[in-house]
């Protein structure tokens, strides 16, 4: 099946999945600590990207189609600079926010063009917050024309058989993108 840019440019997809804030802090190894056997890296410069599903919307939209992505976040510093990032973009956002929720943060560290590390920072959301998230589905269901689903197995897709349910009722395709990491 071929899509014309025309027909691209008038897409409408909703992404709904779990997100997260990909962090990267570059630096120089230059020798190993007295403390324990590991490199010893001087930071040199941080970079922040959206990540899980907030980057499956950006390549929805680097594609040329529209894209509204559904998730649910803390009401924390990671989650307002995600949202920011999201927002540049031309994506979107419908954050859920909860206090108890950190937002995923996937902190990288690297030295000499290598990944020595990689430190997650994370929670799972509760089943009130998703259960709203289930209701602004259904809100935003009817001016999307296809729903994709980006599953990181953080949690925040618990509810997803009501939402296929309801994006069949109407007749919306439907796509389901899962990764665990």
């Amino acid at each position: 099946m071929n899509i014309s840019k025309e027909q691209m440019a008038t897409a409408q997809v909703l992404v709904v999945g779990d997100v997260m804030l990909d962090r990267y802090w570059y630096g120089a190894v230059d020798r190993i600590s007295p403390e324990a056997p590991v490199p010893v890296v001087r930071i040199t410069r941080e970079e922040e990207r959206s990540g899980g599903a907030a980057n499956v919307a950006y390549n929805v939209v680097t594609l040329g189609a529209h894209a509204s992505l559904l998730t649910v976040v803390g009401d924390d510093e990671a989650s307002h600079k995600l949202e920011a990032l999201v927002a540049k973009t031309g994506i979107e956002p419908h954050f859920g926010r909860d206090a108890d929720l950190k937002t995923t943060v996937k902190l990288r560290v690297i030295g000499r063009q290598q990944q020595l590390l990689r430190l997650d920072f994370e929670n799972t959301p509760k089943n009130e917050l998703l259960a709203s998230q289930t209701a602004a589905f259904e809100h935003l269901l009817p001016s999307h024309g296809a729903v994709l689903f980006s599953d990181y197995g953080k949690g925040g897709l618990r509810h997803i058989t009501d939402m296929i349910a309801r994006a069949r009722e109407v007749g919306k395709p439907i796509l389901v993108d899962p990764k665990r990491q």
